[in-house]
């Protein structure tokens, strides 16, 4: 059986898994990234994990190669670099040290782009030429496919999305120190950001008041929302409204035919989806007013990365 090994470093989780050529993760297991704060460990782990998951398959496994997705990450260089969520500074040559312990071929990438390319290869953008794919998550991630191409950069770093300055209001900063970068407002830590924002702008009553910003969860601002807090419904709505003026910003640019949606911020359905949708849709131009969809990725929301990781290998190898 061929299959592909696809790892997504995350600020938070590492996982990796094993895929098939449909796209599906047979088996997966992750770890917290920061718990190994030393690179040379922490590859060490992820060596182990890789095969930790091959020892779980008949002896008729054939990989075909590693694909990883992680931030601030450069194909070009198979490097990361500078990433604000990981331990590892500076310029971080991954791919090579990571070549020595698992000997396949190997490619690296923007975690985002890869989650575009894996969209395109086994998602809902299968037959798709110009589409972009938004993660929001810890932070904002963005893939551009246009003229049916991944737009990765002349140095591999394309799509940096996250980190476009929205020169709104209060001016926060991103992990990269941009101020009134994009993921401040919109990923799940801007929501939470938000929540603090909303409670000291208005005088609502709400069950956040008595909440500390570090027992803040998403899950707990969804579950809000559901139940009619002031403060979550206007957090939810002010994070769409400036979500949708980016995304009304990034559709003149390559005039993608949908957005595809993934990431924890999306697992709140309704509360944000709807009123992303009902303010992308006032900011757009005439011009490609509803012609724009806003749609949900179509890989499993459990191994989305995973399986974008591995259509960076999967890409080469398509009938």
């Amino acid at each position: 059986m061929e299959a592909v090994i696809g790892i997504d470093i995350g600020g938070t989780k590492t996982k990796i898994g094993i895929v098939n050529q449909k796209g599906e993760c047979l088996e997966s297991m992750f770890f917290r990234t920061r718990e190994h704060q030393d690179l040379e460990a922490y590859l060490d782990k992820v060596r182990d994990s890789v095969h930790e998951l091959e020892q779980r398959f008949p002896k008729d496994l054939k990989l075909l190669g590693c694909g990883i997705g992680a931030p601030n990450a450069s194909s070009r260089n198979g490097t990361i670099e500078n990433a604000s969520n990981l331990a590892w500074k500076g310029r971080v040559p991954i791919l090579d040290k990571l070549k020595e312990r698992i000997p396949l071929p190997m490619k690296i990438m923007n975690d985002a782009s890869a989650a575009a390319l894996g969209e395109m290869l086994f998602g809902n953008a299968r037959g798709m030429t110009d589409f972009i794919a938004i993660t929001l998550g810890t932070g904002f991630g963005a893939g551009i496919v246009a003229n049916g191409m991944l737009i990765d950069g002349y140095d591999g770093f394309a799509g940096e999305l996250g980190h476009v300055d929205m020169t709104l209001g209060d001016g926060r900063e991103t992990g990269l120190g941009v101020k009134g970068g994009l993921e401040a407002y919109v990923s799940a830590t801007g929501l939470k950001r938000t929540i603090l924002y909303m409670l000291s702008k208005h005088m609502d009553e709400s069950r956040f008041r008595s909440v500390a910003y570090n027992d803040l969860h998403g899950e707990d601002i969804t579950k809000a929302a559901e139940e009619g807090d002031p403060i979550a419904l206007r957090a939810f709505d002010y994070t769409a409204d400036i979500l949708g003026l980016a995304l009304a910003n990034f559709t003149a640019f390559t005039q993608p035919e949908a957005f595809f949606l993934m990431g924890g911020l999306i697992n709140s359905g309704k509360w944000i989806i709807d009123p992303l949708k009902k303010h992308f849709e006032g900011y757009l131009l005439d011009i490609y007013k509803g012609k724009v969809k806003l749609l949900l990725s179509g890989l499993p929301p459990k191994t989305t990365a995973i399986c974008g990781a591995a259509a960076l290998i999967w890409e080469d190898h398509a009938a």
